[in-house]
């Protein structure tokens, strides 16, 4: 069925009917709901290079934006996770209500789109090791389409509705240059015998004929011949067995009976449209209410669920910006909250998992809640981890006891924290970057974060350069991070910034590589972009995706791989270099309290330092620098290899600590 079998005592349908029965249901929770829980599974993460060769701790978001498009959309998002929560003041318990999705692109008729997708094999062999139920997606997933694709099917059948003869068959309306005389010789015996089919239909007390199964043409022919010479007192409309084979049936109507059945036609058609949308309603329902959605690391989340329920994600970073906060105008990360301030020094491990474990130990506090009857309910002791469901309750979960740990810093305490206070504003809209080291998150609603990186250089060098000839080259200015961006070319991190021009000007003469700063790889960057950028004769850039049509009102080979990743997986990181490294910048301000307004309202956190104001984000207005965002479980799944293998390298380095990465302007 189309999502997560229901409790027991409940009815189970087929997989379209089920999902009609609860959309009324969900739509109702999504209303009432203080906030929302999503999460997603796919059938895959990168159809090219690996996710440690395709991420450079050193992208920009627009560059970490064009990668994932490029890369991730190809893949289908096919069980999505739903739990809304609604704060109940007299139990002060949380009603949660839980929806497990099946969601799959099939076709509903022969104009439907025939969606193509790729699976990656380690998603899908990790997925099936998780107990993940494939049958149920291919079987009975909920179907859907875009704004754009229901408005053309729309269009379609108005087109067909429109060019139906009052007297003729409902189905088929030949072309009025052809005629029964331009039947092919090969089809005639065929046409001839069934109009005798047809002349014997009449004569009898039969009621209708069905024919036997035939080619698209031939159906053609027949309705051709039929409408010309047989209109009066026959109904004639295409079906389909049970073999999904399509077969023309007959039927002696009178005139009353003719608009009954062309009634009934179009009702079906109309159904048949609206179960085609089917789960994009959700995603309707979700935007139109405006309420706040809560993810863990959704940045693919939501590229997806654009991509596949409302529209192609654009090709311009801010155009994204742009068409998400149109669906989802809040949205808060929980990935992002616990891996900065206030409470990345006291949660070291943030994937989902180990932070709701983390979540329900002192000082913070597990809510309270509480799953109506009729709904599906998780039990925490049991993990169902990668079930969509299961993650969007979790994901809900630790976004309430974060929230919650924040009333702890007002005077007095507040045991409960809404998701309309001020105290998250600095968290709305802000996704998670995974593996960009100095800059945390991607800012939906403005500007993102841009680090200075005077520190860092931009190297071009032959193709068969590894990460020891870069050390070698590099040798004589102390402790480097490289970054690789392709076979030619990294970026390699000195520890000072005065070294900069010392490299630049040993390189001046030499032949096989090139070196420059930071500041000119961009620019020659934004020369690039400026010249393929294509201009309408109005003055304005010209993109191939409207913004404006994603609105809220509108509803709406082996080898090489193999070497790339090998060639990357011996840079060591930062931590490798320096394991105090992160101190130097990533500066924590002490916390004061935040006293409550007369009303009961909450101000916003009043956060500060000796060094200058910051936010919940730890940004600073002086030049020190904000937390890096990184998470330390994907560190050392991606790192301890090059652990072991620097280890002496490591040693035997002269350490010194790199100075601030980057000035960062206040957010809120």
């Amino acid at each position: 069925m189309g999502f997560r079998a229901p409790p027991a005592g409940r009815a189970a349908g087929s997989g379209s009917a089920h999902f009609k029965e609860a959309l009324p249901r969900l739509c109702e929770a999504v209303e009432e709901a203080d906030f929302i829980a999503i999460d997603g599974e796919f059938t895959g993460i990168s159809d090219g290079p690996s996710v440690s060769a395709l991420t450079n701790g050193l992208d920009t978001p627009e560059e970490r934006y064009c990668k994932l498009r490029k890369h991730s959309m190809n893949f289908l998002l096919f069980q999505f996770g739903l739990c809304t929560f609604k704060y109940d003041q007299n139990q002060s318990i949380y009603i949660t209500k839980a929806f497990n999705f099946y969601v799959f692109p099939k076709p509903f008729n022969r104009t439907s789109p025939d969606i193509k997708f790729i699976c990656q094999s380690s998603s899908i062999d990790f997925l099936a090791s998780q107990g993940f139920d494939f049958n149920k997606v291919f079987r009975s997933g909920i179907p859907y389409l875009t704004q754009e694709e229901e408005s053309q099917l729309r269009e379609q059948y108005e087109e067909r509705r429109g060019q139906i003869n009052g007297n003729g068959p409902i189905t088929y309306t030949p072309n009025s240059s052809m005629s029964v005389s331009h039947i092919p010789e090969d089809q005639r015996a065929f046409i001839k015998n069934v109009e005798e089919k047809v002349e014997d239909l009449l004569k009898n007390s039969e009621k209708s004929l069905d024919l036997e199964p035939c080619t698209g043409f031939q159906r053609k022919l027949i309705y051709q011949t039929l409408n010309s010479r047989q209109s009066k007192g026959l109904h004639v409309e295409t079906l389909e067995n049970d073999k999904k084979e399509r077969f023309i049936q007959i039927s002696k109507v009178d005139d009353e009976e003719r608009r009954r059945r062309e009634q009934q036609k179009q009702q079906r058609e109309q159904e048949e449209l609206n179960d085609a949308v089917g789960f994009s309603r959700v995603i309707r329902a979700v935007s139109k209410s405006g309420k706040l959605v809560v993810g863990h690391n959704m940045l693919l989340d939501v590229m997806h669920t654009i991509h596949q329920f409302c529209g192609p994600v654009p090709e311009e970073l801010d155009d994204f910006k742009e068409v998400t906060m149109s669906v989802f105008p809040r949205l808060v990360d929980t990935k992002l909250m616990a891996s900065i301030q206030p409470f990345k020094e006291i949660i070291h491990n943030t994937s989902l998992g180990e932070l709701h474990k983390r979540l329900i130990e002192k000082p913070f506090k597990s809510p309270k809640t509480e799953c109506p009857v009729d709904f599906q309910s998780y039990n925490t002791s049991s993990e169902q981890l990668h079930e969509a469901g299961y993650d969007a309750y979790i994901t809900g979960l630790c976004f309430i006891s974060m929230a919650n740990y924040l009333g702890t810093f007002l005077t007095p305490p507040k045991s409960h924290i809404s998701a309309r206070s001020k105290l998250l504003e600095p968290f709305y809209n802000k996704l998670f970057l995974m593996r960009v080291i100095d800059i945390p998150y991607l800012n939906m609603c403005g500007p993102d974060l841009q680090p200075k990186r005077d520190h860092v250089l931009y190297v071009t060098f032959p193709k068969e350069w590894k990460t020891c000839d870069l050390y070698q080259l590099f040798s004589a200015f102390g402790n480097i991070q490289v970054s690789w961006i392709d076979d030619t070319s990294a970026f390699v991190s000195l520890s000072q910034t005065d070294q900069v021009q010392i490299a630049i000007n040993t390189s001046r003469y030499a032949e096989s590589y090139r070196i420059q700063t930071y500041a000119e790889y961009l620019q020659s960057r934004q020369k690039s972009t400026n010249t393929n950028r294509r201009w309408a004769s109005d003055g304005w850039a010209d993109t191939s995706y409207n913004a404006a049509a994603m609105t809220t009102a509108s509803g709406f080979s082996h080898a090489q791989s193999r070497q790339h990743s090998m060639k990357r997986s011996i840079s060591p990181s930062l931590e490798e270099q320096n394991c105090n490294a992160d101190s130097s910048w990533t500066h924590y301000c002490s916390v004061k309290k935040i006293k409550t307004d007369g009303d009961g309202s909450q101000a916003h956190a009043d956060v500060s330092g000796s060094d200058g104001a910051v936010d919940w984000l730890g940004q600073q207005t002086d030049e020190g620098g904000a937390c890096p965002g990184q998470d330390q479980e994907e560190a050392e799944s991606s790192q301890g290899k090059r652990n072991r293998k620097h280890k002496k390298r490591k040693s035997d380095a002269v350490e010194t600590t790199p100075p601030p990465l980057f000035d960062v302007p206040q957010v809120w």
